[in-house]
């Protein structure tokens, strides 16, 4: 296993354009890294990679970053990243980085208002009432986003059990996020399409079981257009209401009228 771990870690020190071995160098610049000012992604615990190279391929005009802990998934994910642009006819994959590193030490790798979304995607759910505080979605990891993401700043959480949706519901309405499009089974009318998978995600739909998904605007800017968005959808409710009603009058108006004649 040693030899093996070697191997990676050779294998992906010699890929600096995609691989960052040491974020916590690029604390504050990683739009240095991308070459450019667009909105920063990252996907915390992003596995074996499909979900965050094919986020990368799909959303050209957004930097994408997938992180995990182990060198053999940065190398799987970072085969899936060259192969898919490789097919775009792109021998560099120019907007995703995909970085070593462990949710604890988020602080150290980036700048307050670096990020624009955080992905946590079929996290480890640590059953264990003990393990609650390694929970990704635990009130001090949360805080410890909400002070990195920016002023549009999103969480989109993903999982396949209901216990740690439960726990994470309500570590949302602690730390006082607001939260919407909240679903308990996300595929059960018909594959979202326009979400891309995981691979645990594709093993779950086809066994059937239930996705919970949900996703906390958090930044100021974000807050105040989707409260926006809220007002104009409720005002257009309230609008169509209303002439619902005036219709029932008129149509009511017409029959006591007929029925004086």
């Amino acid at each position: 296993m040693r030899l093996r771990g070697r191997k990676f870690k050779q294998g992906l020190e010699a890929q600096a354009d995609l691989v960052v071995l040491e974020p916590q160098k690029l604390k504050g610049r990683w739009h240095e890294f991308f070459g450019n000012d667009r909105p920063i992604m990252i996907e915390i615990g992003m596995g074996k990679g499909r979900f965050i190279t094919q986020m990368s391929a799909r959303n050209p005009e957004i930097n994408y970053i997938g992180m995990d802990m182990f060198d053999e998934l940065l190398q799987r994910g970072s085969e899936k990243a060259r192969a898919i642009w490789q097919e775009k006819g792109e021998e560099r994959v120019p907007n995703l980085a995909l970085v070593r590193g462990n949710a604890e030490f988020l602080e150290d790798m980036f700048e307050p208002g670096e990020l624009t979304r955080i992905y946590l995607n079929f996290s480890d759910p640590w059953p264990k009432s003990k393990h609650g505080k390694r929970r990704l979605t635990h009130p001090l990891f949360l805080m410890r986003y909400k002070r990195l993401l920016s002023d549009v700043g999103e969480i989109h959480f993903k999982t396949d059990s209901l216990s740690l949706f439960e726990f994470s519901l309500n570590s949302f309405a602690d730390t006082g996020l607001q939260l919407r499009n909240v679903s308990l089974h996300l595929h059960r009318d018909e594959l979202r399409e326009d979400l891309v998978m995981t691979e645990y995600e594709t093993k779950f739909v086809g066994l059937g079981q239930p996705i919970y998904r949900l996703e906390a605007v958090i930044g100021a800017r974000a807050l105040a257009e989707h409260r926006e968005r809220l007002d104009a959808e409720h005002a257009e409710q309230e609008r169509r209401a209303e002439e619902a009603l005036a219709r029932r009058k008129s149509g009511h108006a017409g029959a006591a009228e007929a029925d004086d004649e």
